[in-house]
């Protein structure tokens, strides 16, 4: 088990933070689970000149909470590893859920598509220096992916009709 120094892994407690987010993180840490969120959240007693730290030892580090980094997350916890998700944003803000226009992916789900074509706009795209069997690969495997994160809960943006927006 790889073991994390207390300076690169720490949660703290500092009432030096903005009102507001320390009234979301209030409201909404029942939805992360760990008492130490919970306990971050109810915290009213730090002060600015005292931190509070809580040290942790996990097998995988996954930093980024967007699309690939809850995946990759949930791969490793499935395969038996202790694992840790570090985001700055509440994950429902991250990028993946935040980024506007849609998801990539030939889901054929608004018009004809094909896999295919996506991999050729995105050569296209890369002005043909991308890494072809990369772009091949996500491509191929990305209507997949996101069938899969949507089944999961993941936020999508959705048109009118209720369809993963593209």
């Amino acid at each position: 088990m790889r073991s994390f120094s207390p300076s690169s892994l720490r949660v703290f407690r500092n009432s030096h933070l903005k009102a507001s987010t320390y009234q979301y993180g209030q409201k909404h840490a029942r939805n992360f689970g760990p008492s130490s969120v919970r306990a971050y959240a109810n915290s009213k007693s730090a002060s600015i000149n005292s931190t509070n730290v809580i040290d942790h030892q996990y097998d995988a580090l996954v930093v980024g909470a967007g699309g690939a980094g809850l995946r990759a997350a949930l791969g490793l916890a499935q395969s038996g590893l202790q694992t840790a998700c570090l985001t700055k944003l509440f994950p429902t803000w991250s990028h993946t859920v935040a980024a506007q226009g849609g998801i990539n992916a030939a889901l054929g789900n608004m018009q004809d598509d094909d896999w295919r074509w996506h991999m050729y706009d995105t050569v296209k795209g890369s002005d043909w220096l991308g890494d072809q069997d990369a772009i091949h690969y996500m491509c191929k495997e990305a209507p997949r992916a996101i069938l899969e994160l949507e089944a999961y809960g993941m936020p999508f943006s959705r048109t009118a009709e209720g369809k993963i927006y593209q």
